[in-house]
């Protein structure tokens, strides 16, 4: 692979200093995400929920309207938006030709847990009641976005509502414990995540009550078992490494199909800069056969 993509994607990444505060943080995620704009023939269309919460539907030309994906944004629960991963979304949509519903959930610290895991049984709980069938839905999300859509999943199986078809997880955050070994081996070659930048996060996340080994935040400690088929991709080059290795071995031994992608030299959530990179393109269109394989047509 020509490296050359990827080397100006970090060089993006690292032409302005760490933003410091909340709003800052917030505003260069979106930044960076959106630096290349939605594709011209995407058609976007926002919703509320409840009176509150926002989501967008997206749909490219020729996708089937009646499957889904239901995407959580990553920003470690205290960022992220529809915008900073619209284009992510939005190509990941026309790869598997569903429509896709991104839903912006409550971030940290304002909202703490449980608010992101209620948000995401509610916007659940909307698909089914427009009427699209559980078997014609997945779900994915990215960074606190995976751990976030894995936790949705325990949260319905323990309720013993209707399951996705299948999961998609991209370079997800599944141990807020931070026990992962590359949190420490692959820390210079991350030029995005630090094992203290993680700290702070799941301080703003999570209350002082809670136990960070809780599977409703940790999925690495959950019970998977009866989830449905999962896709994780991750990067080689990425601290969050440990968490999908490890999580996928869990899900494994649970008797979960598990497909475990391991990305040469790719960056945390590098399907975000699919439109100049790409390795983001093969990983989207990886994600897009595999959904359309577990997603029926009714």
């Amino acid at each position: 692979m020509d490296d050359h993509e990827i080397v100006a994607i970090r060089a993006l990444l690292g032409s302005k200093p760490r933003p410091i505060g909340w709003e800052a943080r917030r505003q260069r995620i979106d930044e960076v995400g959106s630096v290349w704009r939605v594709a011209d023939d995407i058609k976007l269309e926002r919703v509320v929920l409840e009176g509150r919460l926002e989501a967008e539907w997206s749909i490219a030309p020729g996708s089937d309207p009646s499957r889904v994906l239901m995407y959580f944004h990553g920003g470690g629960y205290c960022s992220g938006s529809i915008l900073s991963h619209r284009r992510l979304v939005t190509e990941a949509g026309r790869a598997a030709g569903v429509r896709t519903f991104a839903v912006a959930y409550r971030l940290a610290p304002e909202n703490p847990f449980p608010a992101a895991s209620e948000d995401a049984v509610t916007a659940w709980r909307f698909l089914l009641k427009q009427g699209f069938v559980a078997a014609n839905v997945a779900v994915g999300g990215d960074s606190a976005g995976g751990g976030l859509t894995v936790a949705l999943l325990t949260a319905l199986r323990g309720m013993a509502a209707a399951l996705p078809a299948c999961v998609w997880l991209v370079s997800p955050w599944t141990d807020l414990t931070l026990s992962g070994t590359t949190l420490d081996s692959k820390e210079a070659d991350d030029p995005l995540i630090r094992k203290a930048y993680l700290a702070e996060l799941a301080d703003a996340y999570l209350p002082t009550t809670i136990d960070r080994k809780d599977p409703r935040v940790s999925p690495l400690y959950a019970d998977l078992k009866g989830l449905p088929p999962m896709l994780i991709q991750v990067g080689s080059a990425e601290t969050l490494l440990a968490d999908a290795t490890r999580f996928a071995a869990v899900a494994g031994a649970d008797d979960v199909a598990v497909t475990l992608e391991i990305w040469p030299r790719m960056i945390h959530a590098w399907p975000l800069w699919n439109a100049h990179l790409e390795p983001g393109r093969l990983a989207l269109g990886a994600a897009g056969a595999f959904i359309r394989h577990h997603t029926s047509t009714g």
